[in-house]
């Protein structure tokens, strides 16, 4: 009979001392520094797609090549920071992907100055640069399953997940800024920067684990056998099994939210510039909408799941996914009749979208994996979302170019009904006990 590691349950711990406390603000400070740093060298695409299209002479179809070869690098970087996060040490890990995005993002800069002939320089170089921005979620929160106890997990976790909410916020802010005072090539060249101050303060103060600082562990788990009480009934506890499945199925799900995000992320700036004929720096400015709000609703969904539920994930990741559903028909039915209702709608799908999100990637992926497969369990769940986006940057491409803006709003909410039956499917494991989501 297997055991379940991943079952673990946790002592009873004394409080932390103070040294500790210290330490843990040091490992969340530069772990969530460290994942808003990989945004910085990436969303700047997004805002400066506009302008690449036109200084390398692309097709949309063209341009979203670039992003879908992103795409994919940053898929299978996942899952190799599956296996390599257990070969070595996390913080070597990520020291060495972090300098391989801020190099990248340096090449992307020169690329554009190519005009034309940059094009196939940064198509390469964004293939390189998925791969090393693959490291940054799996890697991080395996980093923080060492420091933080069971019973906090969703509160904290929900603050640390702001990394992609405010870091995104911050990246495209930062990038629009850019973009309107210096030119599209400062987009990526200072994006290079900031990560250069990340990177530094990474190596001053980031320890993979209590012990490794010089402190007492934090978190202890203890390793229980999965028995059967009496002969006919099924087990106590979780299998190894039954664990791989609830990662597996949370994938999938992440699959539809992944691909949601992506797609709003990737294309709402140049959406907005097109449909309400705004400049590419106010659309950039107007699009942060989808993350300003979506911060509040990561936030909402950690304190759901710990007051309310108990440390349960699954109902408020339901729950918030019928929401979300709800937010896309509206985009799609009434967004585009003005750039106050596309924001309005736009600001509703990232509170719904972002929640679950959050939950799914994050704290849930450290609850099901435990201590010991917490990156393992974020890196499968993160790699198998990643496919979502993949498909949607070269699907949207497709019906922008036969069939304009409306037509992947629909589509958009399909996706949604998609969504809601697979959280559907993980509240219903939850609640017969296969999952401890």
């Amino acid at each position: 009979m297997n055991t379940a590691p991943d079952q673990a349950q946790q002592v009873k711990l004394p409080a932390l001392s103070e040294s500790q406390k210290v330490w843990r603000v040091r490992i969340l400070t530069t772990t969530w520094l460290s994942y808003a740093g990989f945004y910085f060298c990436r969303k700047n695409y997004a805002i400066a797609k506009s302008s690449i299209r036109e200084e390398l002479v692309l097709t949309n179809s063209e341009l979203a090549h670039i992003y879908t070869v992103y795409l994919i690098s940053y898929m299978l970087g996942q899952f190799l920071t599956s296996y390599v996060g257990r070969k070595i040490a996390i913080r070597t890990l990520l020291l060495s992907t972090m300098a391989v995005t801020l190099i990248c993002n340096v090449v992307f800069g020169f690329s554009y100055l190519m005009g034309p002939a940059g094009y196939w320089p940064m198509l390469a170089f964004m293939a390189i640069n998925g791969l090393a921005q693959g490291t940054g979620w799996p890697g991080n929160v395996g980093i923080l399953s060492n420091w933080l106890r069971r019973e906090e997990r969703g509160g904290i976790m929900a603050i640390w997940a702001t990394s992609y909410q405010l870091g995104s916020i911050l990246a495209k802010i930062f990038a629009a800024f850019m973009l309107g005072y210096f030119g599209a090539v400062w987009s990526f060249w200072g994006a290079a920067l900031i990560m250069l101050g990340v990177w530094i303060a990474f190596y001053l103060w980031e320890r993979d684990t209590p012990e490794s600082a010089g402190v007492e562990p934090i978190v202890e788990e203890v390793e229980i056998a999965v028995k059967p009480t009496a002969p006919g009934q099924k087990p106590h506890g979780f299998g190894l099994s039954e664990v791989w499945l609830s990662i597996l199925f949370m994938g999938a799900a992440y699959f539809v939210f992944k691909f949601l995000r992506y797609a709003l992320d990737s294309w709402s700036p140049m959406a907005i510039e097109t449909l309400f004929q705004m400049s590419k720096e106010q659309a950039g400015y107007i699009s942060t909408l989808f993350d300003w709000v979506g911060f509040v609703g990561v936030l909402f969904a950690g304190f759901m799941s710990d007051k309310y539920f108990r440390g349960r994930r699954h109902q408020t990741i339901l729950l918030m996914t019928i929401g979300m559903l709800f937010a896309f028909i509206a985009m799609a039915m009434i967004g585009m009749n003005s750039v106050v209702s596309f924001g309005i709608c736009l600001a509703i799908c990232g509170f719904m979208l972002m929640g679950p999100d959050s939950l799914i990637s994050g704290v849930g992926a450290i609850d099901v994996g435990g201590k010991k497969m917490a990156l393992v369990a974020a890196a499968v769940i993160n790699g198998l979302g990643s496919i979502g986006p993949i498909f949607q940057e070269e699907i949207i491409s497709w019906m922008l170019d036969n069939y304009g803006y409306q037509a992947p709003f629909y589509m958009l909410a399909g996706m949604c009904v998609v969504g809601v039956i697979g959280t559907a499917h993980l509240s219903y494991r939850s609640r017969c006990n296969k999952s401890n989501l």
